[in-house]
């Protein structure tokens, strides 16, 4: 059993969040962590389409260019990529970009990769004899990709795009080193602003932050096996 000494500091350190805006603050840094994981999710899904497709082609200027891009964004440490653009791009170049700016940008190059790997995987799981089943029924080669391709590869690549979502929301707490003030900073800035008169607080600051992020993966990966499942019926 815990002391009423611990039990006291536990209380004590929770109540920091109480104090203020503390907390509508935590959600609001969250707000910023998830938009810029969205908009990053949105551009990375349609650049990452394109990408996987233009994968598989058989061109090997093409597919070396791909497998560079690609393994250059999987080697490359995303808070590399962000110190690179932020710091090094944008200096170099006299661009005037903001640290969200920079972060959507830099989350878009890596999860459109991502995401292009993923759907070339998935269109190249489809059988060979799906796209002969299409001619032998005298469709073009756009009606197959449409009605035939299209479809199977949806239904392989949604729960595995979860996952890089989950990723991606997860990764955007490294944004805090390009000046972003998301909920991992302004936890810290709560954590400074108590650090005297509530040495504990970080406790509950980072716990909180813990569950924010937990609660928002989970409904996410939640999300993915129901569509999974549904596909399975």
């Amino acid at each position: 059993m815990p002391s009423s000494e611990t039990l006291d500091a536990v209380i004590k350190a929770f109540r920091v969040l109480t104090l203020g805006t503390n907390f509508q603050r935590l959600l609001g840094g969250l707000w910023v962590t998830v938009w810029i994981a969205l908009v990053s999710v949105a551009f990375s899904i349609v650049l990452g389409t394109a990408f996987g497709i233009l994968m598989t082609k058989k061109s090997r200027i093409v597919k070396a260019a791909s497998k560079i891009y690609l393994e250059v964004m999987r080697i490359m440490p995303q808070m590399v990529l962000l110190f690179i653009f932020y710091y090094g791009v944008t200096k170099a170049f006299d661009i005037n970009l903001s640290g969200e700016a920079t972060s959507i940008l830099v989350f878009t190059l890596w999860g459109s990769a991502e995401m292009g790997d993923l759907v070339r995987s998935s269109l190249e799981s489809v059988p060979r004899h799906q796209y002969e089943s299409g001619r032998a029924l005298g469709l073009t080669e756009r009606q197959i990709f449409a009605s035939i391709i299209i479809p199977q590869t949806l239904r392989r690549l949604i729960p595995l795009s979860m996952n890089l979502v989950t990723r991606m929301i997860k990764t955007t707490s490294l944004v805090v080193f390009v000046n972003v003030v998301e909920v991992v900073k302004i936890g810290q800035q709560i954590i400074e602003a108590n650090r005297m008169k509530n040495p504990t607080s970080a406790i509950a600051i980072y716990f909180v932050i813990f569950m924010m992020y937990f609660s928002v993966c989970y409904l996410l990966s939640t999300a993915a096996r129901i569509i999974e499942r549904k596909q399975k019926i």
